[in-house]
């Protein structure tokens, strides 16, 4: 879910031509897939053998756009979550196996409502994970297992100029000093607005961390400070505290004293630590490999029935892709 302040921080449209290299926040990604792309009543797009298939199409078909596009994307996968973060993860659990039960009363009820609880009902498993990184390996992509966070990774990559972007929905990853935030990156087209008959439209945001702490007047431990009150996945807000509220607070005073104000009571140090120095893998592999035609399109069309025309033809364009790419910086090295 991330920390809900991304209504109060300034950002500006990129286009995706703009991006050249950009670290994806895995998880992320896939759980858009697997929560938007469904049939009418909510149920998941599945292979003969009853196998998700959700994630693989949104996976194949927008790191395709993606390369098209020019860009080299990597995926980061979460590892081991800090031990603070297990309430989240427990009650993301529950949300999940409510959403289940509604989806199934609202389905076989003939309701309207099926398609938001079937969205929300999304889980990831190893089966979805294992295929994802199956895929990727075939399509060439650098894959990253991070050693907690996927944000706190991707953060770390992109400061160290090792890609240029991180890419993610969640706000997270500038607490964690990402210098480029890139949302929307794996969406497109319209999305329906929560509950209302009605769509807008996505394109990719970019929220630079210098520039946004430079507009709000504080700086990151300060914005860090202020997302801890609002509330983050490893704590609960502080009641009654939304972002515009937080944000005057702490450019008042520090976080102890807006809680000794408040007469709350929040053990904040370890989480603003992990914010600023995160768990994260110094040893990764950056290395773009050429796609594996035939084990992918074995894979896909073989083993989970995708279309055998339409992949080879998105192979086909992923090739020619990265042929042009190779050209240019060729002819620029020249």
């Amino acid at each position: 879910m991330g920390v809900p302040i991304g209504d109060l921080l300034p950002r500006t449209k990129i286009q995706i031509e703009q991006i050249d290299s950009v670290a994806i926040d895995a998880f992320n990604a896939i759980y858009q897939f697997l929560s938007i792309i469904r049939q009418r009543d909510g149920t998941p797009l599945m292979d003969n053998a009853g196998r998700v298939t959700s994630h693989l199409s949104g996976l194949f078909y927008r790191t395709a756009y993606i390369i098209e596009a020019g860009v080299k994307p990597v995926y980061v996968f979460d590892g081991e979550p800090p031990e603070w973060k297990k309430e989240t993860v427990l009650k993301r659990k529950e949300t999940r196996e409510h959403a289940t039960r509604e989806w199934a009363q609202a389905r076989a009820e003939g309701r309207a409502d099926a398609f938001k609880y079937a969205q929300a009902s999304a889980r990831l498993d190893e089966q979805i994970l294992d295929s994802s990184k199956i895929l990727l390996r075939h399509l060439g992509i650098p894959i990253v297992n991070a050693a907690s966070e996927g944000e706190a990774q991707a953060a770390y990559m992109t400061s160290k100029g090792d890609v240029s972007f991180t890419a993610s929905q969640d706000i997270d990853a500038l607490l964690f000093g990402t210098p480029r935030l890139v949302r929307n990156l794996t969406l497109t087209g319209r999305r329906k607005l929560p509950g209302k008959n009605a769509y807008v439209s996505i394109s990719p945001e970019l929220f630079e961390l210098d520039f946004i702490l430079s507009s709000l007047e504080i700086n990151r431990e300060q914005l860090i400070e202020m997302s801890i009150l609002v509330g983050t996945d490893y704590n609960k807000g502080v009641k009654g505290i939304g972002p515009k509220k937080a944000l005057r607070m702490i450019k008042s005073f520090n976080i102890q004293r807006a809680l000794d104000d408040l007469g709350e009571r929040l053990d904040y140090a370890p989480i603003k630590q992990f914010f600023l120095d995160p768990v994260v893998t110094h040893e990764y592999d950056l290395t773009w490999a050429p796609v594996n035609e035939e084990e992918l399109v074995s894979f896909l069309c073989d083993e989970h029935d995708f279309s055998r025309e339409r992949v080879e033809n998105t192979v086909q364009r992923i090739a020619s892709a990265r042929d042009e790419a190779a050209q240019q910086s060729l002819a620029q090295w020249l």
